[in-house]
């Protein structure tokens, strides 16, 4: 991999299309206008205006050929409003200190440095020491002494250049190494502190490093090389440049080549050289041209474009992503123990940016064994919840790991729930269920045997949202997806705020402590609010009704209370569990039941009845003036018949 310096197609595209914006900073009298006109104009300037107006370098200055404008900037007081704006639309700063003034250069670390932090510029700094033409050579110091405490304090200082602008000595440079930051920035691929890519770095480079390794083997053959040097760089590697390469290579780490070519040790540690010897743009030139931008996450082109639904459609990841993702779970399982672990799901995803599972709402969502490895129910089952969740980065992580379809082919946009209920049967295999109740009903219990964890005695209340997710095998035989999102009670008015508030759900199951009262009186006043919600929007829910703790004395009228709402309202009776004791009813069958036939288990208030029965009235009333107007017409007609028969006998 001999590499190129990158083309200005593959540099623009990650670039303001305007160019790149360089702003010049720094005390007054340090040189900043005459930097900018003799970079500009190529000649020292005799009269130096305040502040110039921004100017435009050659394009053919930089072998990039991007525009670059430079804005000066004055350090007065009065000014300073100007100067802020200014910094924070910058793509790059240069620092100026004049090198025959040394306070110049300490108000670098004392005022320009923690200013721009100041103010949130988190843009690559050029330090640029103007005047080495009027420095005192008898009190020369070297520039790497001067700078290295302040780089060491202020990373986000790319690199320092002296110039003369007078006697035209290194202005370009500077502003190249401006242009360069932003075009091939450092911080995104190197540590310089540890002198190490970064890991995101690493994540990117593994990945296509396994992207051009065609025959899986582990290593980049010659021809395997000669075509990623020819997608990168436009031109093939000599073979005396392969054999290069790899010396190079097997010299300083001699596992980084073995009998069958470049290891990706070997192809990490390149890069790290490229980056160690300043040619970034080797690394950014392979980045971009397998779709990465600066955050070195895909670009937007070679991921899911926005999914057009409407609130009550959901989306699925195809049979097609299903069984890539089975053949993934069995290509990493490399224990064969019929689990990940979590070294080996951390190896699933180590061609991601990072890992999208160790926090909420995926940390602890599926269930997993004794030893914490994930079951491939469980692992299709996170994919399940972050694909409903956000499928667009469900699908970006899908191709990170190795998808090769079309983003589009990966997920499916269900049917409306209203239509479903229409014709009263739901073809989803993903069902998203709601799972409202007061405090104390056991809410969490329920969500937690559904994945397998011991119920515990401890009461801990929940402040936050939380999901659980596991496949539910029916009795046919089928597989379902059943998703569980508690609401803690606190939350549910905020929720029920917005009108599409149920739209994303496929049922509700409202909880209640079997043994208290109160309980009972809270679940079902939660019940008619969301039922009431449903009716007033048009997304009416299935709903069923889960009495907890089945295992202590219900409390005295706990049936007749029961019994009359569920007549009431039209809708199952509740189904009894106990968690502490393992008993559960086939709930979980019962809720995705339910889901599958969403005409049914809807429940009526007052208030729904009373608007469906006037409903009724004004129909039928429409429907006797409809048949009153045409016995009126036929009537008319008759009449007219009559009439004309009689004119005509006279």
């Amino acid at each position: 991999m001999v590499g190129a310096s990158s083309s200005s197609s593959s540099s623009a595209k990650l670039i303001p299309t305007t160019g790149v914006r360089i702003v010049v900073a720094g005390d007054r009298g340090t040189g900043k206008s005459s930097l900018i006109i003799t970079a500009a104009a190529e000649s020292f300037p005799t009269n130096v205006p305040p502040v110039l107006p921004p100017t435009r370098l050659p394009e053919d200055m930089f072998p990039d050929r991007v525009p670059v404008t430079v804005i000066d900037t004055s350090s007065s007081l009065e000014n300073r409003g100007k100067l802020a704006d200014e910094l924070k639309r910058a793509d790059a700063v240069v620092l100026t200190y004049a090198c025959d003034q040394p306070s110049s250069l300490d108000r670098l670390s004392t005022f320009w440095l923690p200013e721009l932090r100041r103010l949130d510029v988190r843009v690559p700094v050029i330090v640029s020491g103007c005047k080495l033409d009027l420095r005192d050579e008898q009190q020369a110091i070297s520039l790497e002494q001067v700078m290295s405490p302040i780089m060491q304090q202020f990373r986000e200082i790319e690199t320092c250049v002296e110039c003369s602008a007078y006697k035209h000595i290194q202005i370009q440079e500077v502003f190249f190494y401006a242009q360069k930051a932003v075009i091939h920035p450092t911080a995104p691929l190197f540590d310089q502190e540890a002198q190490t890519l970064k890991p995101r770095c690493v994540r990117a480079l593994k990945r296509i490093f396994i992207l051009c390794d065609h025959d899986r083997d582990g290593a980049l053959s010659d021809a395997e090389l000669n075509d990623f040097q020819v997608k990168c760089f436009n031109a093939p590697l000599q073979p005396s440049e392969v054999v290069g390469v790899k010396r190079v290579v097997q010299e300083k780490l001699p596992e980084g080549v073995n009998e069958n070519g470049l290891t990706l040790t070997g192809f990490l540690f390149l890069h790290a050289l490229f980056i160690e010897r300043g040619r970034l743009e080797t690394t950014w030139t392979v980045l971009r041209k397998f779709g990465y931008n600066n955050d070195l996450r895909l670009v937007d082109d070679q991921l899911l474009p926005p999914i057009k639904r409407t609130p009550d459609q959901s989306v699925e990841l195809t049979s097609e992503a299903v069984e890539f993702l089975k053949g993934i779970f069995s290509m990493f399982d490399m224990d064969r123990d019929g689990a990940l672990n979590a070294h080996e799901l951390e190896d699933v995803f180590s061609t991601a940016p990072e890992s999208p599972w160790t926090e909420a709402p995926y940390a602890n969502a599926a269930e997993k064994n004794a030893l914490g490895g994930l079951s491939l129910d469980g692992f299709l089952s996170e994919w399940a919840l972050m694909t409903l969740l956000d499928p667009v980065h469900s699908v970006e992580n899908l191709t990170y790991i190795g998808y090769a379809g079309d983003p589009s082919s990966a997920v499916r946009v269900t049917r409306r729930r209203r239509v479903d209920r229409k014709k009263q049967h739901s073809d989803r295999n993903v069902f998203h269920c709601f799972v409202f109740g007061p405090k104390e009903a056991g809410k969490s219990s329920l969500l937690n045997s559904f994945v397998g964890r011991p119920f515990s005695d401890v009461y801990t209340p929940t402040t936050e949202e939380r999901y659980t997710v596991n496949i539910v095998d029916q009795p046919d035989g089928t597989k379902k997806t059943l998703i569980l999102r508690e609401i803690p009670e606190d939350e549910i008015e905020k929720l029920l705020i917005h009108r599409d508030a149920l739209a994303a759900c496929d049922l509700a199951v409202f909880v209640h402590d079997s043994s208290n009262e109160s309980s009972w009186n809270r679940a079902t006043e939660l019940l008619v609010q969301v039922a009431c919600h449903g009716e007033s929007t048009g997304y009416e829910v299935p709903c069923l009704i889960v009495a907890a703790k089945d295992d202590l004395e219900p409390y005295s009228t706990a049936i007749q209370d029961s019994t009359r709402v569920s007549q009431d309202m039209g809708i199952e009776a509740p189904i009894p569990i106990s968690t502490k004791l393992g008993d559960f009813n086939n709930v979980f069958r019962r809720i995705v039941r339910a889901a599958e036939h969403p005409h049914l288990s809807i429940p009526e208030t007052e208030a729904g009845k009373t608007r469906k029965q006037y409903h009724k009235l004004v129909n039928r009333s429409l429907m006797v003036v409809s048949v009153g107007a045409a016995v009126a017409i036929v009537g008319l007609a008759a009449y007219r018949v009559y009439a004309t028969r009689k004119n005509a006998s006279s």
